[in-house]
């Protein structure tokens, strides 16, 4: 098994009403990473991603991006220790 990592994302711009979370929770599931995303009241929308490192990695590298219509201004990436806390990838609200 490889280096396992956690990483705890904000990001900011056109991302509510873009399909944000439910494109992350696909991309996630196709990676094999695991988590959550929500939608933040002010407009941003919060994730935390664990897995190992190289699909967290291009979790973050998507989330840069973000799904068609999405305009990601900002990407606030806090890497923390890896809890082994989620069996899968949900949308919470």
């Amino acid at each position: 098994m490889g280096e396992k990592a956690r990483v705890h994302i904000i990001v900011s711009g056109r991302v509510q009403g873009v399909f944000f979370r439910a494109k992350t929770q696909e991309k996630a599931e196709q990676l094999g990473a695991s988590g959550w995303v929500k939608n933040l009241s002010e407009g941003r929308v919060e994730a935390v991603f664990e897995g190992e490192k190289p699909q967290v990695e291009e979790m973050l590298k998507w989330a840069k991006k973000g799904p068609p219509g999405a305009i990601v201004s900002d990407l606030n990436v806090i890497w923390e220790e890896y809890r082994g806390e989620f069996s899968n990838f949900e949308i919470r609200y």
